[in-house]
């Protein structure tokens, strides 16, 4: 979830400070002109954001278990056509966006996002039907690291990538040379998509109120992928259990993370939440041993330390430079 060159500006610029209010335009903590810390209710806003991304990312996850009992029914293609038009009516029906009195650069946004979300999709999905899950996630996870980097200014980033990188290459197996070329160019084409994703969601989470925005480019990401899984599954989209099943994935897969991520990014930087997103590889760890009993080797629950390390080490770097 390619970055644009604004990246750098827009996302490194919020790590320097924290984010402004969309609704106000002004810094978090600036009424006070202190340190957010001190003011009441100050570690739920430093820690709130942080629990919505997990959060979501474990939602991910149990709907990628779900999505494992569809895609025999429905396929690859089919599947993302059925998270993502069943997510884009539950947003619709519960959010009711306005479409009027937006500027044209709000519906590019909107249309960026809705193109980053389905791109995303149907390249993540190609790849684990092709590619070991487990595999596929690691490398997919490379597009938020290799963001991170990019877009911080801070030297100190560098080092929680690279710790997160060792992290999820272990959980890789150390090497990827027995995977098939295709499946891993869909993995890191969709990591490039999910960098994307991050950039474009906190653009629209500042332009659009509410969940408006997230809602109109489910939308959009819908209608895009339609094509694709008419042309793959065909009947088998209007099978009441298979459509039962695609809701499941698109509540837990599709509509309650990205609502909590785009609710997250309002209040935290994009350079943040980008190593944050490292924690995906060990969270799926985690959901297999739990779900699926599959057991966790030494090396596995080393990966998972190295993730979880930088993902605290990004968090405590993004409360120190709020702090300043």
């Amino acid at each position: 979830m390619s970055v644009d060159s604004q990246v750098p500006t827009t996302a490194a610029g919020a790590a320097s400070g924290p984010v402004a209010d969309p609704s106000t335009g002004v810094r978090a903590g600036a009424a006070t002109g202190g340190r957010p810390g001190r003011a009441p209710g100050g570690a739920s806003r430093r820690f709130g954001p942080v629990a919505l991304v997990v959060a979501g990312g474990l939602s991910v996850q149990f709907g990628s278990a779900v999505a494992v009992l569809l895609m025999p029914r429905a396929g690859a293609l089919g599947v993302v056509t059925l998270r993502l038009v069943l997510a884009a009516l539950v947003l619709l029906l519960v959010c009711r966006p306005k479409v009027r009195g937006y500027s044209r650069a709000d519906w590019g946004t909107v249309v960026a996002f809705g193109t980053a979300m389905a791109g995303m999709n149907v390249l993540f999905y190609q790849s684990i039907d092709r590619i070991p899950l487990g595999a596929a996630v690691t490398l997919e996870v490379l597009g938020p690291l290799v963001l991170s980097v990019i877009a911080s200014r801070r030297l100190v980033n560098l080092l929680w990538a690279g710790l997160a990188f060792g992290g999820v290459a272990l959980l890789g197996g150390g090497g990827f040379d027995g995977l098939d070329p295709l499946g891993a160019g869909f993995a890191l084409a969709a990591g490039a998509m999910w960098a994307a994703y991050i950039v474009f969601s906190a653009r629209t989470g500042r332009r659009f109120p509410q969940a408006d925005g997230l809602a109109l480019a489910m939308a959009f990401g819908a209608v895009l992928s339609l094509p694709l899984g008419v042309a793959e599954a065909g009947g088998a989209l209007l099978v009441p259990s298979t459509i039962a099943l695609g809701l499941g994935v698109a509540l837990l897969s599709s509509v309650l993370p990205y609502t909590l991520e785009l609710l997250a990014l309002r209040r935290l930087p994009a350079p943040t939440f980008a190593v944050l997103m490292s924690l995906e590889p060990a969270i799926a760890a985690g959901a297999g041993f739990l779900v699926l009993h599959q057991a966790l080797s030494v090396t596995d629950g080393l990966a998972i330390a190295l993730v979880i390390a930088a993902s605290i080490g990004a968090v405590r770097t993004q409360r120190a430079a709020v702090a300043t």
